[in-house]
Parts: structure tokens; C-alpha cells; sequence
């Protein structure tokens, strides 16, 4: 009862708030300068992470701008070393007093909204002079609250570089890690030699991959003479006992945050993991990445230009015959290959079973040199 109430509490106060500066905007103007600059969005960790393009192409278009960017509070952290210059602010819809402290900042000159465009509603209760978004959300009136709609393109593109389109013209930029410092981490102990990271879960049960083929993957590389240590997030301990029961590998599932797993992956040869926020924040630590891909799109969910120097390979099997739907973030997209469907209506995952261990650990040799 407490977060509905806060939930009704912070739509309470945006909706009215928006839709009072709509109406006494009068004609509006993109500015040609902006000096206040808002990315807001509620996005989970890996697409947070895909905005770094975005964020990128903003800075180098408005050098002088403030930028902010909402995040989740999980997400705060990686950004206390302020990359491209931004300031992170915790936001959540459902928590008023994030809202009411996020309205605090207002007004800003121009608004960015990746993602679901209701947050062009919170765009304008903080009194963004201009709002950009991505076209096609449903339903419709969301639109409505843009200034400015970006087409997703015809031709296949990662995310993170339809992202960086809300900023304007493609400057072709690639990532440099010094934009992005390694934030401060609690200390904790590496593995002593060289080592692998096998990172098995992810935000749905639908990509989690057999667990004897992860310890077949485990095997073999440790055989090479490469140490092992396996990682799933908070809760996720039971996920690697039940992988490893004889504990032949390191674990450090549970025990993480997000700084750690940052220098744990900065440290490391190579990374095996699911489609998940993980496999962003390895772009950002240059660990080199082996992603399996089973409902998820290695089109859209790939490292793309901005990351194109990122070692990385994609296991996934190709045109597999019920990866067939085509949303992103509500939007329908015709060069989309994915699928989006709940444990119910797929209670076993043939896309991830159908992955061997074989060309998985093929992928690592060939990253591993």
C-alpha cells in the first residue's frame, strides 16, 4: 500500500504540473544553445548502459551544457565518476520522493527521452523547453508531448547508436574508456592468476542456459590454465552451487556490487555471459565478451559503432523460428528478430537449449588468442 500510494503521489504532482507548462508554453523553439540538458528514461541496467553513445554525442554537441541523467539508485554508483561530464540523479515513478526531488531541479532547455515516452511527460513538468523522442511509441498520445520525433531507421542499427540519434547528425565517434573512469570500489579479493568470468544470470529465466553446459565451459577453460570464477547477481548464490555443486571454480555470486563487478571484469581475459546488463558494463571495463543470445537480438543488443573496437563474439542460432516478434519499447520494427514471450507461454527456452558448449568455447579460444 505505501508504494501505491507513492506511486499515485509522484503522478499526482508530474501529470497536473505537465500538462499546465504544456498549455502556457506557447509557441516553442528548439534552442540553439542549450545550457540545461535532461536524459530522462527508467530503463534497467544493460539499456542504461547503452545510452552511453547518447550521452557522448551530447557532451561533444554541447561542451558547455550541464547534463543530467535519471538512473535508478542500483545504478547511482557507476557514475559517481561523472562520465562525459553528467550528473547522475536516482529516479523512480513510483517513489515520490525521488520525483519531488527531481522536479526540484527543473527548469531545462532541452530533454532527451529514450525509451517509453511518458517520461516526455515528466520532461515537461520539469519545464524542458524542447522535448526529443523516439517516434511510434503506443499509445499514440504519449507522442504527443514531443517536440521533436525521431524515426527509428529502416535498416538495421544497435541500440546504443539509435540512442545516440536523439542527440542529432552522426558523428561517428567511437568509445574511449578514459571518458568513463572506473568508479571507487569496496576492496575485495581477486582470483590470484590469470581468470575467466562466467556471469550465468540475467533478468529473465527465458535466457538462462543449461546448467552442464556451463560447467563443460567452466572445465574447459580452466583447462587451458585459466582460472574460473563464476558470477550471478544478489539472490543468485543457489544459481551456481546448482552449476558447480562440487565447487571446482571460484564464486562470487551474490557478494558484488556494481563498482566490484566492474574491477572484476576490468581485471579479467574474457567474459562468457547472457544477453544482460552485464554484457554492457564488460564494453565499458574493455573485458573481451563472448555473449549467448537465445530470445534476444545480436543486431540490436550488440556492441554496434560507438563500441565497434569492443573484443566480442555473439553465440546465438540464427533465424530460430520463434525469435519472430519485432517490439522495441512498444514500438514495432520490421528488421526486428526477437522474442519477448513470459515463462508461461514458454515454460522451457529451445532458443538457449539449442546452444552447445562447443561453439561457445570455440568463441573463447578465438578471443583468448
Amino acid at each position: 500500500m505505501p508504494r501505491a500510494s507513492s506511486r499515485l503521489g509522484s503522478r499526482l504532482e508530474i501529470v497536473p504540473r505537465a500538462l499546465m507548462k504544456r498549455l502556457l508554453s506557447g509557441k516553442r523553439r528548439r534552442p540553439a544553445h542549450p545550457g540545461r540538458i535532461l536524459v530522462a528514461h527508467q530503463l534497467l541496467l544493460g539499456d542504461t548502459l547503452m545510452l552511453t553513445p547518447l550521452l557522448s554525442r551530447l557532451r561533444r554537441s554541447h561542451p558547455e551544457a550541464e547534463i543530467a541523467v535519471t538512473v535508478s539508485r542500483g545504478q547511482l554508483p557507476l557514475y559517481a565518476s561523472r562520465p562525459y561530464g553528467v550528473n547522475a540523479v536516482a529516479y523512480d515513478s513510483r517513489d515520490h520522493e525521488s520525483a519531488k526531488a527531481l522536479l526540484g531541479l527543473a527548469p531545462f532547455d532541452l530533454a532527451v527521452v529514450p525509451g517509453d515516452n511518458r517520461h516526455a511527460v515528466l520532461a515537461h513538468a520539469l519545464g524542458s523547453a524542447w522535448v526529443v523522442a523516439l517516434a511510434g511509441d503506443r499509445p499514440g498520445w504519449k507522442n504527443r508531448f514531443a517536440d521533436e520525433l525521431v524515426p527509428i531507421p529502416s535498416a538495421p542499427i544497435a541500440l546504443p547508436d539509435l540512442f545516440a540519434l536523439l542527440a542529432g547528425e552522426d558523428d561517428d565517434a567511437a568509445y574511449d574508456a578514459k571518458d568513463w573512469p572506473r568508479p571507487d570500489c569496496a576492496p575485495f579479493e581477486l582470483p590470484r592468476r590469470d581468470y575467466a568470468v562466467l556471469n550465468v544470470d540475467a533478468s529473465s529465466p527465458l535466457r538462462f542456459w543449461p546448467a552442464h553446459k556451463w560447467l563443460q565451459l567452466a572445465d574447459a577453460l580452466k583447462a587451458t590454465g585459466l582460472e574460473v570464477a563464476f558470477c550471478a547477481g544478489p539472490g543468485e548464490k543457489r544459481m551456481v552451487e546448482a552449476i558447480d555443486p562440487g565447487r571446482r571454480h571460484l564464486s562470487y555470486a551474490g557478494v558484488l556490487d556494481l563498482p566490484q563487478l566492474w574491477r572484476l571484469l576490468e581485471n579479467a581475459r574474457l567474459l562468457v555471459c547472457l544477453d544482460s546488463g552485464v554484457s554492457h558494463l564488460a564494453k565499458l571495463a574493455r573485458t573481451p565478451s563472448v555473449v549467448l543470445y537465445g530470445p534476444g537480438s545480436p543486431v540490436l543488443f550488440g556492441p554496434g559503432r560507438f563500441w565497434r573496437n569492443h573484443p566480442y563474439r555473439a553465440v546465438t542460432i540464427e533465424d530460430f523460428p520463434c525469435r519472430d516478434q519485432h517490439g522495441v519499447f512498444k514500438r514495432e520494427v520490421s528488421w526486428v528478430r526477437r522474442c519477448t514471450r513470459t515463462l508461461a507461454e514458454c515454460p522451457a527456452p529451445a532458443c538457449m537449449h539449442a546452444i552447445e558448449s562447443d561453439p561457445v568455447i570455440a568463441s573463447c579460444r578465438e578471443l583468448l588468442g
